[in-house]
């Protein structure tokens, strides 16, 4: 039998409503700028291919947990998003094939430090520390689906004010796609989640707040920022 030089880290989860057994995290890939009025609020206006980063899976907190504002910043932003879960995997996946890799969706908060983000961006540097660090992908409990993804109303509110609505049906990349274009760069797997991008109205969140999200017919998700 195999021995460690340490406990290896607890295996990440999120819950799947209805059920008992529990969804394991293998990565998270966010897609960036994938709502037409999010991507002028920061300055673009195309229909690029879309484009991924990367979350560590331990970066995962449950609805209803606190956040720890992170280190090193003092401008942390709300993104609100469509999760995607996927029960099965594969490359090249063709758009009329990927839905059949999903297992249901969720509701998620791509936490970013902002002000890393611009100063990484304006000298041509990864995103890593703006996105990735600790706590930074709140998520509700996955809700099992089949059929079409959902294209209702996706928002979020600070204290209780509104920050971002739209729909999801706005998303510049449907869902499919999504799902295929990130199958050309990496063999998915099941325990992928996959943040679909973010509308207009992010913002900054200061200790204290309290945020609240929904996507209609998906779920909700809170917690405060402590």
């Amino acid at each position: 039998m195999s021995q460690y030089l340490f406990d290896p880290p607890a295996v990440v989860t999120v819950p799947v409503e209805g059920q008992s057994a529990l969804f394991p995290v293998r990565r998270i890939l966010c897609v960036g700028r994938n709502y037409a009025a999010h991507r002028r609020e920061m300055g673009g206006d195309d229909r690029d291919p879309p484009f991924f980063f990367a979350k560590p899976a331990d970066a995962i907190v449950a609805s209803g947990r606190d956040v720890a504002y992170p280190p090193r910043t003092s401008n942390l932003h709300h993104e609100i998003e469509l999760v995607v879960a996927l029960k099965a995997g594969g490359k090249d996946i063709p758009v009329d094939k990927a839905l059949d890799l999903v297992l249901g969706y969720a509701v998620g908060v791509d936490m970013t430090r902002r002000d890393l983000q611009n100063a990484a961006r304006d000298k041509g540097q990864p995103w890593d520390a703006s996105k990735g660090f600790d706590a930074s992908a709140p998520i509700s409990a996955i809700r099992p689906w089949t059929g079409a993804p959902p294209q209702g109303r996706i928002n979020l509110s600070v204290n209780g004010q509104p920050r971002q609505d739209a729909t999801v049906a706005d998303m510049i990349w449907a869902t499919a796609e999504i799902i295929s274009e990130a199958s050309k760069l990496w063999t998915l797997a099941p325990g992928d989640l996959i943040y679909t991008g973010t509308p207009e109205g992010v913002g900054p969140l200061v200790r204290g707040d309290k945020v609240a999200g929904e996507v209609e017919g998906v779920g909700s998700l809170a917690f405060t920022v402590v």
